[in-house]
């Protein structure tokens, strides 16, 4: 069985690009820790895939620092460069992702920008003619 459960944080924001056969694909880094029994803490990187509506949402809605759950598969890719050097990539394709810390702290900052401006706007004010000018 090939199966794969991480929970970690996003160690950069997500790159989704589309391919030509129009699948979108979403990559990103997810860091996850390992408390040793002398007090140690050991961190593991992993490279994430993710693939069509699932890699679109990961591209909208994580952002560095968001922590995730994943439940995926380990895949090894091979491929040879133009100099004819072998090179492996082993990365985990992600069949689901559960986003555990919320929206990114940019959403919220958004939101906070324009529950602002509304406070500072009063309806008492009237609203200016332009169509009088």
């Amino acid at each position: 069985m090939n199966r794969v459960l991480l929970t970690g944080r996003l160690t950069r924001d997500p790159e989704t690009r589309q391919l030509a056969n129009g699948k979108t694909v979403t990559t990103f880094g997810v860091a996850t820790n390992e408390y040793r029994g002398n007090g140690e803490e050991h961190t593991e990187y992993h490279a994430i895939v993710t693939w069509d509506r699932l890699a679109e949402v990961c591209g909208e809605y994580l952002g560095k620092g968001s922590q995730v759950a994943i439940d995926g598969r380990i895949q090894t890719r091979q491929w040879e460069d133009d100099r004819g050097a072998r090179h492996w990539k082993t990365e985990v394709v992600a069949g689901h992702v559960e986003m555990l810390s919320g929206r990114r702290k940019k959403d919220y900052e958004a939101q906070a920008s324009i529950t602002d401006a509304e406070a500072a706007v009063d309806p008492a004010d009237p609203i200016p003619d332009t169509a009088a000018a």
